[in-house]
């Protein structure tokens, strides 16, 4: 994994980005955030503009700013809107990540209105795999109501990209009871796999 340098010490890299309406205090994506910083890591984990109105374009300028931040690419993680900016971004020929964890993409059929900029949501192996050097992972469940198609098929199998899907987890957050969730941390900080409720 790459590594941030600070003072000499080489630190781990993380940045966390949320899907439509943000992540609140009870989202695994909050409780992550807090897990990596206690210990060295460095962690961005930034209010995208409009949450609950979100535009995409102004969405890949803020991803943009908090990558130009870093020193070296970070362990990304996404959830829901955010795995459709990444898969943007990662289109448009941007700075890559290490890693990038793809957590409940939402798809155009079962995404809120809201969110119509996203789509069509760019489905490109090269582009993903370009911009994840070390790898690219999707987590879904069989029941999330915002990707009703299935994240397998819309997303996984065209990205080329291993899935690690949960049965009766509807939409990944903690409506769906992940709040704490260890298997994302391991897989954050070792890369462990696969990744579980």
């Amino acid at each position: 994994m790459l590594e941030y340098r600070s003072g000499g010490m080489r630190r781990p890299g993380y940045l966390i980005l949320h899907g439509y309406q943000a992540s609140g205090p009870g989202h695994w994506q909050t409780w992550l955030a807090g897990r990596l910083r206690s210990g060295e890591a460095t962690v961005a984990y930034p209010d995208l503009p409009d949450a609950d109105s979100p535009q995409l374009r102004s969405w890949l300028e803020a991803l943009a700013g908090e990558l130009d931040a870093l020193a070296e690419p970070p362990v990304v993680l996404c959830h829901s809107a955010a795995c459709l900016l990444w898969l943007h971004h990662a289109a448009e020929g941007g700075r890559p990540a290490s890693r990038v964890l793809l957590v409940a993409p939402p798809s155009e059929s079962g995404a809120p209105e809201e969110l119509a900029t996203f789509f069509p949501a760019p489905v490109d192996a090269a582009a993903l795999a370009a911009s994840a050097p070390e790898g690219a992972r999707v987590v879904c469940s069989d029941d999330d109501p915002f990707c009703p198609e299935g994240a397998v098929d819309l997303y996984s199998r065209p990205l080329g990209v291993p899935a690690d899907v949960l049965s009766g987890r509807g939409h990944l957050n903690n409506d769906a009871g992940l709040g704490p969730w260890p298997a994302v941390e391991a897989w954050a900080r070792e890369g462990a796999v696969p990744i579980t409720a």
